[in-house]
């Protein structure tokens, strides 16, 4: 496959691909849709930004328009990464009055989704959590799904999301087509996905690493020296920037640091309402705001052509994740720069994965523990020692911290 005009695509789709720019199949749609259309499962990695969701939505919504009694199905682990799905997917099918479709993802009127479900719609883009929640009201049905899609499929199988998706597998029928797509794929990923596969056809487009256009660089600072290295950093570069941070407190708190210095920003996470989250993109995709902190809850699913810059604040917690935050820049096809600050401590931890994904030119000196956040086992105390002899109580400690100090550790 080399032109879309090779799949006979239905007029309707045919069209709405030229409107939207869609003219030569990049590398993973070239591969991933003719083995979707001949019906086979499909594993499939590639870096983001790739296409990923087009490889995968051109020949479902293709199937369904041939075959007007079957239903597909697209799981994704974040509400902005489904919604995304949905925006991509109704482009798609905005001249079909009859092709229905619905979103099903938490912090939204379920009163809403319930209408939306009643049109019956050809296609289903859904968090794994609100499913079952219609799933188990009788609100939904998905026994004539037979396209289902795990999208970002390494977070869709990981322990917070496999007993949802067994639970899912349960009300879905036996024979169905089933695809699988990541951007990070190690060997524990693939045996956990072969489960939810039959026979699959692995797709690896290039390694797992930040695109080619990216460039990454890194900062060595001290933890307490954060706050002024971002506004520099900020003030040293122009157009729009992501800044990420590992807690929804720590992104508060730099969302209000970088506000008193009179910097348009926002801020996403997982405490915010969707509304609040939905509010806070839709201000950095109309250029309102210049920067958005955010955890890696926007790691995944935010497709916003303009973004220039990347900042890792801090670094993630998980391997993968750095490749997902640094491909929210250089999409389609854009240039973009990545930075990442790095503490001591942590420099061992930034050297794995400078090796892992081939950053150029990033080493640093190595010391302290492999990855820092991990829970580290605690050394066994003497507790006789950690009382006075005369009152029983504690013993105090030398030069205490004060409240202030304590809640900012």
């Amino acid at each position: 496959m080399h032109t879309f005009e090779e799949l006979s695509l239905p007029p309707l789709l045919s069209k709405s691909l030229d409107k939207i720019g869609f003219v030569e199949p990049t590398k993973i749609q070239k591969q991933a849709i003719p083995l979707i259309l001949e019906g086979k499962d499909v594993m499939a990695c590639a870096e983001t930004g790739s296409g990923k969701t087009g490889a995968y939505i051109i020949p479902m919504v293709k199937f369904l328009i041939e075959n007007p009694k079957s239903q597909g199905l697209v799981l994704a682990p974040t509400r902005e990464l489904a919604m995304q799905i949905s925006d991509f997917l109704v482009s798609l099918i905005s001249n079909d009055k009859k092709f229905h479709t619905t979103n099903l993802i938490g912090g939204q009127d379920i009163r809403k989704q319930f209408r939306s479900l009643q049109r019956k719609p050809r296609i289903i883009v859904a968090t794994p959590g609100r499913l079952i929640d219609h799933l188990k009201r009788n609100t939904v049905q998905v026994h004539k799904v037979n396209h289902v899609v795990l999208d970002e499929g390494d977070r869709m199988i990981d322990m917070g999301f496999a007993p949802q998706l067994e639970q899912i597998s349960k009300y879905l029928p036996k024979e169905k087509q089933t695809s699988f797509f990541t951007a990070t794929l190690d060997k524990k990923v693939k045996a956990l996905a072969s489960n939810y596969l039959n026979n699959p056809e692995l797709l690896v487009i290039d390694n797992p690493r930040p695109v080619a256009k990216i460039k990454q660089s890194v900062v060595q600072v001290n933890l307490k020296d954060k706050d002024n290295h971002i506004l520099d950093e900020l003030n040293s570069r122009s157009g729009s920037v992501i800044v990420f941070l590992k807690t929804k407190v720590r992104t508060d708190k730099l969302t209000r640091h970088l506000s008193d210095f009179g910097i348009k920003v926002d801020v996403i996470h997982g405490g915010r309402s969707q509304g609040q989250r939905n509010r806070a993109i839709a201000s950095f995709k109309n250029g309102k705001t210049r920067v958005l902190c955010a955890t890696d809850v926007a790691a995944r699913g935010l497709d916003i052509p303009h973004v220039e810059h990347v900042i890792n604040f801090d670094l993630p917690m998980q391997d993968e994740d750095y490749v997902h935050r640094v491909g929210r820049t250089a999409r389609n096809g854009a240039e973009g720069e990545a930075i990442s600050f790095v503490t001591p401590q942590e420099n061992r931890y930034w050297n794995k994965i400078v090796k892992k994904y081939e950053i150029p030119d990033a080493l640093l000196p190595d010391s302290g523990p492999s990855n820092p956040d991990r829970k580290r086992k605690r050394p066994k105390k003497n507790h006789q020692k950690d009382f006075k002899k005369s009152s029983g109580r504690p013993s105090q400690r030398k030069n205490k911290p004060s409240f202030k100090e304590a809640r900012a550790r």
